[in-house]
């Protein structure tokens, strides 16, 4: 009986695949799912999801405790103190839930599909972890603010999320095999590791120097600067559009990594460059608003569903929907028990644990009725 955890990998490229090319790939997910990859299919989704964003982040804008009209950011003569709420602290705080949204959803996608693991995720396997203690770590090392702090947390999270990924292949691979279950046992045992590491940094440095670290280890995004945000946009940008020009050797190496090389691809390089982008849109993600769990597992299911698995697709449409869903978390934390805000992964918890059971039940029920 297959569950979730054990979903073979012909759930992202069928078993039958054995001897074509690696632009053939995309028409085999076709086949098996009977949802034809097109310029025109994939153009148009992504424009119906595009809008769906921008709707959502300027409905998200309209929300906050302070009461201040949406049209008070585009009117003249408006009271300044609206404008500055709207363009100092509203607007930050959405354009962090999109890029952050995006980053996890993004990574998700791609170590899913790398991985051959329908539970992959940055935060379940460590790698969010990773970020978050390399983030930890260079606090201790330069305390005070400024550009070169700016610039060292986000390189001491993505160095963290490469060691965290690294070692969660090293161990996997050292049984022998990379299964599932196996990764997935290893991947909650470095995450259990890496928090531990954090509590007791924490626990033994100055504690003024991580006031506010327990909210940001639960997911927080009040106060981005432009700056900050410029640092996030500017990792996810470039990492997301490689990752989506690497689609299709995506679908390739879903199919194992065997096969891959019977097709020509090179698999440690590709491996590689797909790894190394995906740490970094997550470490971008992770260093600014900490440990956000969920989004990097749903969404990518969600889009499957709804989309295909054709990485070509998935993974743009990925960064998209998980955009709007934190904006939409985010709205609601802010919204929800006004003026006071919860954080934001406490939202994606309370959303993604029971959305995880449905999809869990739904997986079981299909394998049960193709058993039966």
């Amino acid at each position: 009986m297959r569950t979730l955890a054990s979903h073979p990998a012909s759930q992202f490229m069928p078993p039958s695949q054995t001897s074509i090319s690696p632009d053939a790939s995309g028409a085999a997910l076709d086949a098996a799912t009977g949802r034809r990859f097109t310029p025109a299919r994939a153009a148009l989704w992504l424009s119906i999801l595009a809008v769906a964003l921008i709707a959502t982040l300027l409905a998200s804008l309209a929300v906050g405790s302070s009461g201040v009209p949406l049209s008070d950011l585009l009117v003249a003569g408006a009271p300044s103190e609206s404008v500055a709420i709207l363009w100092q602290v509203r607007l930050p705080r959405v354009l962090l839930a999109a890029a952050v949204g995006a980053c996890l959803a993004a990574a998700g996608a791609c170590f899913q599909s790398l991985l051959r693991n329908p539970l992959a995720d940055p935060y379940i396997l460590g790698i969010s972890g990773g970020a978050g203690l390399g983030a930890i770590i260079s606090g201790l090392l330069a305390p005070a603010a400024g550009l070169a702090v700016l610039m060292l947390r986000p390189t001491a999270a993505f160095i963290g999320s490469l060691a965290a990924v690294s070692l969660l292949l090293a161990l996997t691979r050292g049984t022998g095999r990379m299964l599932p279950e196996t990764m997935i046992l290893m991947g909650v045992v470095i995450n259990a590791t890496i928090m531990a590491a954090i509590m007791f940094i924490i626990t033994v440095a100055d504690f003024s120097r991580y006031q506010g670290t327990m909210y940001w280890l639960m997911g927080n995004l009040s106060s981005p600067t432009w700056p900050e945000l410029a640092l996030v946009f500017g990792c996810l940008l470039p990492g997301a559009a490689a990752l989506s020009l690497m689609g299709g050797t995506l679908n390739v190496l879903s199919g194992g990594e065997e096969l891959a090389s019977q097709l020509g691809v090179n698999v440690p390089r590709a491996r590689l460059a797909v790894l190394c982008a995906a740490s970094l849109i997550t470490a971008a993600a992770v260093s600014l608003a900490g440990l956000v769990g969920f989004v990097g597992l749903m969404i990518p299911h969600m889009g499957r569903l709804w989309l295909g698995p054709d990485n070509r697709l998935l993974v743009p449409a990925s960064a998209l929907l998980g955009a709007i869903a934190l904006v939409t978390a985010d709205t609601l934390a802010r919204a929800l028990f006004a003026p006071t805000q919860i954080p934001v992964g406490v939202i994606t918890a309370l959303g993604g644990g029971p959305c995880f059971l449905w999809m869990f039940a739904r997986s079981r029920r299909r394998d049960l009725g193709q058993g039966s």
